[in-house]
């Protein structure tokens, strides 16, 4: 089968393209809106089938967006299949192209073809919003030759690379150990804010408005700057005011070039003000934006609406994020099942889950079209438990069952945990014994829910049957479950009980605990003078390869260590026979700063000769070329300065 079967076969199929042309208000800018109709050159079997058009429909791709990107998902990109693309007309908006562009994220190279495609083809005009996301979808090994030949091209039409998008790209190439290019596009991002501080009138806006309350001063001399206003200087200026922390006065401003420089908003910069407004202090603003965009035509686009919702999430703004939400499965540019089961667990995290909420996200969920996945079903059976409503939880679980989702260790983990929580701590341990007869055998994850509510619950020695008991069923440990019975113990101030239970699994386990454990550990022993014990841990991570962990050694020995300990933990903090030179200056540094000399000379004494006769070390002690001469007088001050 050839291209252009296979593409009318997949409209078939979909059966989607009875639709109307999309109604938008008239923009005086070209890349926001651009209008192509069906050519009278489409072959006939498209224009007069009754079971893809109706007599006289205009296929429109952005009513059902996600059809063009079927079609495009499942065929190669070739000139056969821009040429069918092309007879298949419909508008090109900045929301439509922003939505096709995330939906082909995880393929850069259709991503990167589509673009280059609406470019030429429809006369399309991409912002510096759609730069930024084909520069995060190009971020991996395998793109970085187009990666880097967008950056020029962004720069070339005027655009730069905003903070947000330069510091989520440069820790994606420091995962990918890409160091080369990480560094790369540091020097790139530095010399692009060192080039517009240097005359960049954006920037001169944005200070002056920072500056000053905004009011009739203000706009007087904006005026006598003369602006010319185009899209990328009025997201320039927004992105500075965002970058600073101003969100308000980058309203004012966006409502300023409307009403004083006649300037027409268009769906690129609207989306551009959402971003900036979308915080506590501005979210009445944020809310009277999206009415008036709403009252023009336009849309909010898929990558805005995500970037909105995480942050709205994050500072947990969840009925601003579930508003949105509801806004957007409205609309064309529906999100994603990805997005709902992430704001569905944002809600289910939140201390206590708001029901109404999860509900009314299911609910529009739902009401598109779809079915409850074992995620949803997941994500309400753990609000029910954690809200202590067992019996309704229990009917989830019965209908997740019924939808054909076995329970599984991620439904019971959720049982237990709510059970832990109201201290009904034996019901939560039959939970286990329930699994089990059912086929499901409980994972190390939720064996650690178990323990860990046991701890939680004050019941450590509880915790440490439940620990037995999972021991005795082969099921291999973890330094996340180890973590959370150090912190049971600790929690009950048994930090020798900690520390034997570390060694303990250490040595019969063979565990490499983090280091953050080990940390925390430590620092608990010195702070009940038990120094042998904490010096024990830090030789133990310096088997397991982790750096030294010197701090709360310094501060101990300072104060009250004695020069044997000193010597023993300087021979402790190093794989070699004798740690760094830097290694003794600190701990000669913290004698003198707690004013104990003595200590200091006669440490100086037992150290190597190499050690005693370094410039550092004698510089310390009053004299270049003796151990002899005047201490050199140390204060806690001059020390945290050194």
């Amino acid at each position: 089968m050839n291209q252009g079967k296979r593409i009318l076969s997949s409209l078939r199929l979909k059966n989607s393209l009875f639709l109307t042309q999309l109604s938008r208000a008239p923009s005086p800018n070209p890349q926001v809106t651009h209008y192509f109709y069906l050519s009278p050159s489409l072959p006939t079997q498209i224009c007069t089938s009754a079971t893809i058009l109706g007599a006289h429909q205009n296929v429109s791709f952005s009513s059902k967006p996600e059809s063009f990107v079927d079609i495009i998902l499942s065929n190669d990109w070739s000139k056969h299949l821009e040429k069918d693309l092309g007879k298949l007309d419909f508008p090109v908006t900045h929301e439509a192209v922003m939505y096709l562009l995330k939906k082909l994220d995880k393929d850069p190279k259709k991503a990167g073809n589509f673009l280059k495609w609406v470019i030429k083809q429809k006369r399309f005009e991409p912002s510096s919003a759609m730069y930024s996301l084909m520069l995060r979808i190009y971020a991996n090994k395998d793109s970085m030759k187009d990666f880097w030949i967008t950056i020029k091209e962004m720069k070339e039409k005027g655009f730069y690379i905003d903070e947000e998008t330069y510091k989520s790209i440069h820790s994606v190439f420091r995962n990918l150990k890409m160091e080369t290019d990480a560094t790369a596009l540091k020097h790139f991002y530095g010399r692009m804010i060192k080039e517009n501080a240097m005359g960049d009138l954006a920037i001169d806006v944005s200070e002056l408005i920072k500056k000053q309350e905004w009011g009739f001063e203000v706009e007087r001399q904006l005026r006598e700057m003369k602006l010319s206003v185009s899209d990328n200087f009025v997201l320039r200026v927004l992105k500075e005011l965002r970058e600073i922390g101003y969100p308000l006065k980058a309203f004012n401003f966006f409502k300023w070039v409307a009403r004083s420089l006649g300037f027409q908003h268009n769906t690129v910069t609207y989306n551009g003000i959402l971003r900036v407004l979308c915080r506590e202090e501005s979210i009445e603003e944020f809310w009277s934006v999206v009415e008036e965009m709403k009252s023009v035509g336009f849309e909010i686009d898929l990558d805005t609406y995500i970037k909105i919702s995480r942050h709205f999430q994050k500072i947990r703004m969840l009925r601003d994020a579930v508003e949105l939400y509801e806004l957007m499965m409205d609309g064309q540019f529906k999100p994603s099942l990805g997005e709902c089961n992430i704001l569905l667990r944002s809600i289910a995290q939140s201390n206590p889950p708001d029901l109404d909420l999860l509900f009314r996200v299911v609910g529009k969920f739902e009401a598109a079209g779809h079915s409850r996945s074992k995620i949803i079903y997941d994500v309400i059976h753990r609000c029910l438990a954690n809200l202590g409503r067992f019996e309704e939880a229990e009917k989830i679980t019965e209908a997740m069952r019924d939808a054909g989702f076995e329970p599984d260790n991620i439904t019971y983990s959720q049982l237990i945990y709510g059970l832990c929580k109201m201290r009904r701590l034996e019901e939560a341990l039959n939970v286990i014994d329930a699994m089990e007869e059912c086929g499901c055998i409980p994972d190390i994850k939720t064996w650690t829910v178990l323990i860990q509510g046991h701890c939680l619950a004050g019941e450590v020695d509880k915790a440490l049957f439940c620990f037995a008991k999972m021991m005795e069923k082969n099921v291999d440990t973890d330094a996340d479950l180890l973590d959370v019975l150090l912190n049971g113990f600790l929690s009950q101030r048994r930090v020798f009980g900690a520390y034997q239970l570390l060694i303990e699994m250490v040595n019969r386990f063979q565990m490499r605990p983090w280091q953050a454990t080990y940390k925390l550990i430590i620092q608990k022993l010195l702070g009940e003078r038990k120094f042998e014990e904490a010096l024990d841990l830090l030789r133990r991570m310096k088997k397991h390869n982790y750096p030294p962990f010197p701090e709360p050694f310094h501060q101990y020995i300072s104060k009250s260590g004695t020069v044997e300990d000193a010597v023993e933990f300087l021979k402790a903090l190093s794989v070699k026979d004798y740690p760094s030179v830097s290694a003794y200056q600190h701990v000669f540094q913290t004698f003198f700063a707690e004013g104990r000399h003595s200590e200091a000379k006669d440490l100086l004494y037992k150290c190597p000769h190499h050690i005693r006769q370094h410039p550092a070390i004698c510089g310390l002690f009053g004299s270049p070329n003796s151990n002899s001469g005047k201490v050199k007088r140390f204060t806690r001050k001059s020390l945290s300065s050194a």
